[in-house]
């Protein structure tokens, strides 16, 4: 007789070495989260953590935590500890601000570090729309002139007006993996630089910032990293960039001497040239909480089941629906997906409402496409059978 697909699922979770961090998570049992690529799952230990941080720290403490409790230096130490999840060593990443803001930051001291001769910034055309508006505020702003074109085609379009890329790692909406190595590359060749939005990798799948020479790198917390709806994000400055990064907002944060109070600005040395003004601390150390979940976890490891779940799922979604009713817009090969499953379908709004209303938490790309979110900290073979056999259900139910 041969094995259901719940029965694979109960094997593979009984093999999983990951499995055993599930119980590090607020996640209720009747509810399937696969929406961690948008806000990733509660750390359950990090009320504890905010409890104190919050009753002891600004509650007793007040000022003397700047000092006493590590807030001033908070940004390049969880910029550490985001370092080995993403590749990069130690000194190169702060945190602190928005993805939107640090994107702002990034392209114009990319554009001022490499824009003498080159009046040109390629955009990826599938862009996450912010990055768009950023780049496109950027140029205005260095006197460059945007071209959008598709990441596959972005090695043929680069030339020595192109002063740097901004690219997407992940496409947010078909889950599709991009070539950052090759793709940086390329742009190295031509004596551009290249900048990545890790939001949809990082946490994901191995990034290699460090090994494969990438310049500059933005990315949020909230996703895969699991730090809390709109924990600051984090801006990468590859060593050799930092001593020629010219910020776009040179707040008093990343001066040389911020207590003198000067009014000429000096910009510190290192990745601190990237902060702008007082950190948000509460979000701050919620993340720096929700990092601990990572302790002893290889990023290789993560990458591995990921594309385990992926695989499952969709081999459940074709046993389950019907021919016809969802088509995969993620890559089957694994070297160009993520670690999402985005499906076509038709009345997608009213799909996913329904999934939902029963237990099945995904989320919605309009018009049309279902994304699921894989985040193997959390997430189970059991989760993506059910996920499948519920969807299926659904489509059952619904109108084709």
């Amino acid at each position: 007789m041969s094995e259901s697909y719940e029965e694979k699922a109960a094997r593979l979770d009984a093999a999983d070495e990951l499995a055993k961090y599930r119980e590090k998570f607020a996640l209720d049992a009747g509810t399937v989260y696969l929406d961690g690529n948008s806000l990733g799952a509660l750390p359950a230990h990090v009320p504890a953590r905010m409890a104190d941080v919050i009753t002891r720290e600004w509650g007793e403490l007040r000022i003397r935590s700047w000092d006493e409790s590590g807030w001033w230096t908070a940004p390049e130490r969880i910029g550490d500890r985001i370092a080995p999840i993403v590749g990069a060593a130690p000194g190169q990443i702060v945190v602190g601000d928005s993805t939107s803001v640090n994107v702002f930051k990034a392209v114009v001291a990319a554009a001022r570090i490499n824009g003498d001769d080159r009046d040109e910034i390629l955009v990826d055309a599938t862009t996450f729309p912010t990055d768009g508006y950023i780049a496109q505020s950027a140029a205005r702003m260095t006197g460059h002139e945007i071209v959008a074109c598709d990441p596959a085609d972005m090695a043929d379009a680069v030339s020595d007006r192109t002063a740097l890329a901004l690219v997407n790692h992940v496409d947010y909406r078909t889950g599709r993996l991009q070539d950052l190595p090759g793709l940086t590359a390329a742009l190295h060749a031509a004596g551009a630089l290249a900048v990545w939005d890790l939001c949809h990798s990082a946490g994901a799948l191995p990034v290699g910032l460090d090994a494969h020479g990438v310049d500059l790198a933005v990315g949020c917390t909230y996703k895969y990293l699991n730090g809390g709806p709109g924990s600051p994000a984090y801006l990468y400055v590859a060593e050799r960039h930092q001593a020629a990064f010219d910020s776009p907002l040179p707040g008093w944060n990343s001066h040389a001497d911020p207590f003198a109070m000067t009014p000429g600005y000096e910009a510190a040395a290192g990745a601190v040239r990237g902060r702008v003004g007082t950190p948000d601390i509460l979000s701050m150390l919620a993340l720096e909480a929700a990092l601990d979940v990572w302790d002893g976890v290889a990023i290789e490891d993560i990458r591995a089941k990921s594309l385990a779940l992926t695989d499952f799922f969709l081999e459940c979604v074709r046993a389950y629906v019907p021919a016809g009713r969802v088509v995969s817009v993620t890559p089957d090969a694994h070297g160009e997906r993520g670690s999402q499953a985005a499906l076509s379908c038709e009345n997608a709004p009213a799909v996913m409402a329904e999934l939902i209303k029963r237990g099945v938490v995904g989320d919605l790309r309009r018009p049309d496409v279902l994304r699921f979110g894989f985040t193997p900290l959390y997430v189970g073979f059991a989760d993506a059978e059910k996920a499948a056999r519920v969807l299926a259900e659904v489509l059952a139910d619904l109108p084709a």
